[in-house]
């Protein structure tokens, strides 16, 4: 059988008083320390996580603000178009309208000289046919 002597008892009791000392200047320091760490690690984890949203957040609101403007540069767009098209329509029809009236004066005025030259041919045949009439009878 095993005989218990003093030094046993000796040698757990400094067993023991090593324990606690070690827990006390070594376990329990350490646990804290590996705690903060978790601690900052989560902490760390959760700002980012709340950056990762905001950016998110900021890229949503920039595309839905770019695919607005995109949206909206196209309407003007379109409308400037329209504008455009109105105006070249309008400055067409107003070209057309002076040219017809421009056409219309031109012929009035071809058909008044031509008037005018055949009334003085008129009044310069009889003239003429009785000179001629002259120098062949005469």
């Amino acid at each position: 059988m095993i005989d218990l002597d003093i030094t046993v008892v000796v040698q757990l009791i400094n067993f023991l008083i090593t324990l606690v000392v070690l827990n006390y200047l070594l376990v329990k320091p350490i646990r804290a320390k590996m705690k903060e760490r978790a601690d900052s690690i989560d902490a760390m984890t959760a700002e980012v996580e709340k950056f990762n949203e905001q950016a998110e957040n900021k890229l949503q609101n920039y595309e839905e603000a770019l695919a607005e403007a995109r949206k909206a540069g196209t309407g003007e767009r379109i409308k400037m178009k329209e504008a455009g098209e109105a105006e070249q329509d309008s400055i067409l029809a107003a070209a057309q309208e002076t040219a017809q009236d421009d056409l219309t004066k031109a012929r009035s005025e071809i058909e008044s000289q031509t008037k005018v030259a055949l009334e003085k041919l008129r009044s310069q045949v009889d003239a003429m046919a009785a000179k001629a009439a002259d120098k062949v009878l005469g």
